[in-house]
């Protein structure tokens, strides 16, 4: 039995037969305090408090949390600041002074699990993940003769992130001191943005967030700092963090990269450039926004690889990938494939005209903006500066003598009324619409004011998707789940089901995650469902009769990749509705 429990016994806040009740059930010995909480023999607050207590009357180490996986962290490390009348810090909340710790060994920090934040005239802020660890106050406060530290507390899993942020600062400390010796040395704008070092750590930062599989980079000045983050598998991750005097020189040299107005700060501009990275020539799109502290940078990495993936190979699911496929096999009518941004929306839409193309058909899109470059299609780039819009573009592809057209997005009644126009005189329209499941899309059309009988004629099908994150294979376990969870979604679950989750290692940066996957769900519209449509019918009886010829939900496919043990449940909860 662990040792909180038998303490608890001992001192009378548990019972012996509580205890040999729950093993007599089957709980196991390393899972009967978290059941004690869950049956609320002894609650959560007062095993924080008793904990907290043992801990600063020595009787515990601060390590001991790490061996309850149910105990929160950073709630005990809260209380226990709180009860010494220290601050408690997270870190991810506030700005940090990095010029505090350049002048400091890494391999100090690291060994005192310490960071210091920020100073003031009077004291440097220095956080600790154990505050009651005086030989390690001892020894950074000998780095700081001049000014007394003071303690604060913060988690130690934050604390080593960032020093890890600050080791990946140090590897390009070089890079940036050349870069301010260069730009001491020039004296003109122009040849600043020339300077050859900026050029090394735009390198540097491209290659470091596409080795990172990043699929878009963030540059963002904040008061004290510049940083880099990048977007891995949907969620952002902090990469590079400069000095504020990096920012303007690597803003401008980005912009001039793109063929921006790098004397325009005050006004938003897209652009894009390429650039090869590892052999292997990348296109970035680039978005400038004017915020408090300068501009918000972001650049979207387009892997020309991607844009000719399979749709199979994407993730679809065999049943749905066949319907899907069958409607792209229609001479005419519309296709959708719906969801929010960020779901994978344009990478199935290219997926689908790697499909359709050939010598024998011509093939025209309408994008904003172009995303990627394929070859025997026609690609129209949206331009409103010159009065070229979504519904301009169509109408003039019309005489073009089209077989297939693809619209990047639907967003207005004009362009959804060309559409459906266009898939009622014999094309073949793919396009994408926002809307949260493949039926929405039905009543969203109405909305915008299309007559029902126009969309029942012209629907052929709607796809609707997410992207969910895959289980890191380099740390994957067999995890039990919560009793509660597994009823609820039986019907879901085949019996003898083993669930898996990643541990989180250093090829996944600690997630458990690597890479996503799609989950989808694929409305063919028949006969039934067109009639139905056209009579105005509910969402809810368009539902039933879609359920009567086999549809299933996103929710239903992104369960057979738990059950497949390629995701968690988590995940798919995340982002699908159960």
């Amino acid at each position: 039995m662990d040792r909180i429990t038998l303490d608890l016994i001992s001192k009378n806040h548990l019972t012996q037969q509580q205890v040999e009740r729950l093993t007599s059930r089957g709980v196991g010995d390393d899972t009967v305090l978290e059941t004690l909480t869950k049956v609320s023999a002894v609650s959560l607050n007062f095993l924080k408090r008793f904990i907290v207590d043992q801990i600063r009357s020595g009787r515990y180490d601060l390590s001991i949390i790490k061996n309850y996986v149910f105990l929160d962290e950073s709630s005990v490390l809260e209380h226990l600041a709180q009860v010494m009348e220290i601050p408690f810090v997270d870190l991810d909340s506030i700005d940090l002074d990095y010029r505090l710790s350049e002048r400091i060994p890494i391999a100090q920090l690291k060994k005192n699990s310490a960071l210091p934040v920020s100073q003031s005239d009077m004291h440097v802020n220095v956080v600790f993940s154990d505050p009651l660890n005086i030989q390690a106050q001892e020894a950074i406060q000998r780095l700081f003769p001049r000014k007394p530290i003071k303690v604060q507390v913060a988690t130690d899993k934050q604390i080593q992130s960032y020093l890890f942020k600050l080791e990946i600062k140090d590897s390009v400390k070089e890079l940036v001191t050349n870069i301010r010796s260069e730009l001491n040395s020039i004296a003109s704008l122009e040849e600043q943005q020339e300077a050859s070092s900026i050029l090394q750590l735009i390198d540097v930062i491209l290659k470091a967030c596409i080795n990172g599989r990043a699929s878009d980079i963030h540059v963002e000045p904040t008061e004290k700092n510049c940083v880099v983050r990048g977007r891995v598998d949907g969620k952002l991750a902090e990469i590079f963090i400069f000095d504020k005097d990096i920012y303007p020189p690597l803003a401008s040299r980005l912009k001039l990269l793109a063929n921006l107005d790098i004397a325009e700060k005050r006004k938003p501009q897209d652009g894009r450039f390429s650039a090869n990275v590892k052999d292997r020539e990348f296109d970035f799109r680039i978005s400038t926004l004017p915020i408090l502290y300068g501009e918000s940078i972001v650049m979207r990495i387009l892997d020309k690889t991607k844009a000719l993936i399979k749709l199979e190979d994407a993730g679809m699911d065999e049943a749905n990938y066949k319907k899907l496929h069958t409607a792209l096999q229609s001479p005419f009518g519309i296709i959708l494939v719906t969801g929010p941004t960020g779901s994978g929306k344009t990478t199935t839409l290219y997926g689908a005209l790697n499909e359709l193309r050939s010598v024998e058909e011509k093939v025209i899109t309408v994008e904003n903006p172009v995303e990627y470059r394929m070859n025997l299609i026609q690609q129209v780039q949206v331009n409103a500066k010159v009065g070229l819009s979504f519904a301009d573009a169509l109408r003039s592809i019309l005489r073009q003598d089209p077989d297939k057209i693809m619209i990047g997005e639907i967003r207005d009644h004009e362009t959804l009324e060309i559409a459906i126009k266009a898939a009622l005189t014999g094309h073949l329209v793919i396009s994408t619409l926002h809307t949260n499941d493949a039926i929405s899309a039905i009543p969203r059309m109405i909305d915008m004011g299309i007559e029902p009988y126009l969309i029942s004629g012209a629907l052929v099908a709607i796809q609707a998707q997410r992207l969910v994150r895959k289980i890191c294979l380099h740390c994957k376990k067999e995890v039990s789940i919560p009793k509660a969870v597994e009823e609820r979604y039986h019907k879901f679950i085949p019996e003898h089901t083993r669930f898996y989750e990643g541990a989180g290692c250093k090829e996944c940066n600690g997630s458990g995650y690597m890479g996503r996957e799609m989950i989808s769900e694929v409305l063919p519209i028949s006969e039934e469902i067109s009639s139905l449509i056209a009579k105005g019918a509910s969402k809810d009886e368009i539902h039933a009769q879609a359920v009567k010829e086999g549809f299933t939900d996103m929710f239903a496919s992104g369960m057979k990749k738990v059950v497949n043990g390629i995701t968690t449940i988590d995940e798919i909860l995340r982002v699908a509705k159960g």
